[in-house]
């Protein structure tokens, strides 16, 4: 090499020694021995470009926020150091220049990064004091069937929140704790007395279908019905055993009370059928005592009314679909009857004639005294005092003539 290869950043000595200039000066990059000029100095500006990729891709890197604060630092500080000290030649005081620039970007998303990690904290703390409160409210609830399952889901979503400072955190962790283990004791203590009721129902029961089956092939119609009442209502306030035995333990006893009932029912049936001829001689005494109505003749009505009653007694039973439409039409027959000869009765009541008499006595004590007051009052010319006596003179009279109506409509 008889002369220099130079650039502007660097230049290459005749010994093919490879310079790079710096705000520091011009220092010794490294030699290309073998080759021209051109060569050594494009071999070491293709180190700088090198380099120079890789400041790029850092820097799209942290402003772009793929790295984290801290790793964005320590990245640009080892590539700053390669840089510093690189055995390249190209503008390495730019690429510092570049690389030092990204340190208020780093600044600035290490606080925003502080900001976001305060505000993650605070919502982090709320939502566990949240946890927390439904927790405790849980743990003093009776709802065994969902709040096992949900503790479960406040743990989970515990364990994905952010830690808060360590007293915050380990209080709200205590209290969230003691509520899990206060609800798990009050349910294992639930369910125990559950199990043990279930058990004593299972006992009941058992003696209760054991009764039942007992009863099932009785022909006491009557008593044993209402017995089966008695057991239904035991067995319902027995309360729920464990599945499996209450199902088979209402079979055994639902069987003997259908059994029960579906023999009573078919000796009814044949009961009815034998009656069905009672009915029939009840149905005509019944044209008999409805030809009774209207009453004119109460002493007669109530003579032939009791031989159809006597008949009717005779009778004997009907079928039970036949009770009540055939006893209200007798008894309506009969109410008629009685409903006669208690309004004859109300008219010859001789005490209310009494009465209706001694009231008439008085009334025309009274007119006499009230003529002989008028007459007096004539004579004396006093029109005030006669106007007043010829009114309630009047008023007497009037009251009068319905006391000898009542009296005349109680002795007829």
């Amino acid at each position: 090499m008889s002369a220099q290869q130079e650039s502007p950043w660097g230049r290459v000595a005749d010994d093919g020694t490879v310079f790079v200039r710096t705000s520091e000066g011009e220092r010794s990059v490294g030699q290309y021995p073998e080759g021209t000029p051109e060569e050594a100095l494009k071999f070491f500006t293709d180190r700088f470009d090198a380099l120079s990729f890789e400041v790029e891709l850092l820097e799209k890197r942290v402003r772009g926020g793929a790295l984290g604060p801290e790793e964005a630092a320590e990245s640009v500080k080892t590539v700053r150091a390669q840089v510093v000290d690189a055995h390249a030649v190209g503008d390495l005081d730019g690429l510092a220049a570049r690389l030092d620039s990204l340190g208020p970007v780093i600044a600035s998303q290490r606080e925003a990064r502080k900001v976001e990690r305060a505000a993650k904290v605070a919502e982090s703390k709320e939502r566990k004091e949240g946890i927390v409160t439904e927790a405790e409210k849980l743990a003093e609830s009776n709802d065994w069937r969902n709040g096992a399952n949900r503790l479960r889901d406040l743990l989970e979503e515990w364990k994905g929140l952010p830690r808060l400072d360590r007293s915050t955190d380990d209080a709200l962790w205590r209290r969230f704790s003691s509520a899990r283990t206060s609800y798990t004791r009050r349910r294992k203590a639930h369910f125990s007395e559950q199990h043990e009721k279930r058990d004593g129902a299972r006992v009941i029961k058992e003696k209760l279908a054991t009764e039942a089956e007992s009863l099932a092939d009785s022909t006491e119609w009557g008593p044993t019905a209402g017995r089966f009442r008695d057991l239904m209502r035991d067995w319902k306030a027995a309360g729920p055993a464990p599945r499996d035995a209450d199902e088979a333990l209402w079979k055994r006893f639902r069987g003997a009370q259908d059994a029960f009932f579906g023999a009573r029912d078919a000796a009814n049936a044949e009961l009815d059928q034998e009656f069905a001829a009672n009915a029939e001689v009840k149905e005509a005494l019944l044209v008999e005592a409805e030809a009774l109505l209207p009453v004119t003749d109460v002493e007669a009505a109530k003579r032939a009314f009791r031989d159809i009653a006597d008949k009717w007694d005779a009778a004997g039973k009907v079928p039970r679909d036949k009770i009540k439409p055939l006893e209200a039409r007798i008894r309506k027959v009969e109410n008629a009857i009685r409903g006669v000869e208690d309004e004859q009765w109300k008219k010859s009541d001789p005490e209310k004639s009494a009465r209706a008499d001694d009231m008439i006595g008085k009334l025309e004590s009274a007119i006499d005294e009230i003529t002989a007051d008028l007459e007096k009052a004539k004579t004396a010319g006093s029109e005030k005092k006669v106007k007043e006596l010829e009114e309630n003179l009047a008023s007497r009279r009037a009251f009068l003539d319905m006391a000898r109506k009542a009296a005349q409509d109680f002795s007829g």
